[in-house]
């Protein structure tokens, strides 16, 4: 089956559009993270504290994406960008893990906050959106380091899904370990993505890149591809 190569300005089209995704992704969370802390405190949440230091993870992923497409040639950065993503993989998986294991051991009781079941309710909206519409750029732009983020973006979503049902049960139950035990389960989910951003293993929905005006023909997948993809 053959596929269609990407025009040089499609492809400029689309690398504008993973640059402003990545800035509405660093915004938002900034907020979130600034927002959900703050309520953290008040409440003595430690699932709402972890998960504004989470949503500063998530900043640093899209600060990735951030200083590959503001290069003129972005491919030229996509296997660095794709490991510096799988690095923040890993310090959200380390991250969610102690505080999850640190929230089990301690066994204190926060307090219930409308305010993180806002937050929760709201980037269960939001991020959902951001990973389709990342979803969707990466794999017609054939980046592997689009789609790496966007897969981060989804464990957020993850996360804020935990953090909802945790504050939720605290609230009506006092389920205080609730949220904690599933937070473990996404810690190890982001340990194997990471692992495969690492790798470049986010490669199999790519698209060609545009015809070498060398030889005419496109390569198989974008740079940050698993190299034994590449002919």
């Amino acid at each position: 089956m053959s596929v269609s190569v990407l025009t040089p300005q499609r492809r400029a089209v689309l690398s504008r559009r993973s640059l402003w995704l990545a800035y509405a992704t660093a915004g938002y969370n900034l907020l979130e993270g600034l927002v959900a802390i703050a309520a953290g405190a008040a409440a003595s949440s430690t699932a709402l504290i972890g998960f504004g230091l989470d949503s500063f993870v998530e900043v640093s992923s899209a600060a990735v994406l951030i200083w590959q497409f503001r290069s003129r040639v972005p491919e030229d950065r996509e296997r660095l960008a794709l490991r510096l993503i799988g690095l923040s993989f890993f310090a959200l998986a380390g991250w969610v893990a102690f505080d999850a294991c640190r929230s089990l051991l301690s066994g204190g009781d926060a307090d219930s906050s409308p305010l993180g079941i806002g937050i929760a309710v709201a980037s269960l909206i939001v991020m959902p959106l951001l990973v389709r519409a990342k979803r969707r750029t990466g794999r017609e732009l054939g980046s592997a380091t689009v789609l790496a983020d966007s897969t981060q973006t989804l464990l957020c979503t993850y996360l804020s899904a935990v953090l909802l049902v945790g504050l939720v049960l605290n609230a009506a139950l006092g389920w205080s370990w609730a949220d904690p035990v599933a937070a473990l389960v996404i810690a190890g989910v982001a340990v194997k993505e990471g692992v495969e951003a690492w790798r470049g293993e986010h490669c199999d929905d790519c698209a060609p890149l545009p015809a070498d005006p060398a030889n005419g023909q496109a390569p198989d997948c974008a740079d940050g591809c698993d190299a034994s993809r590449q002919s």
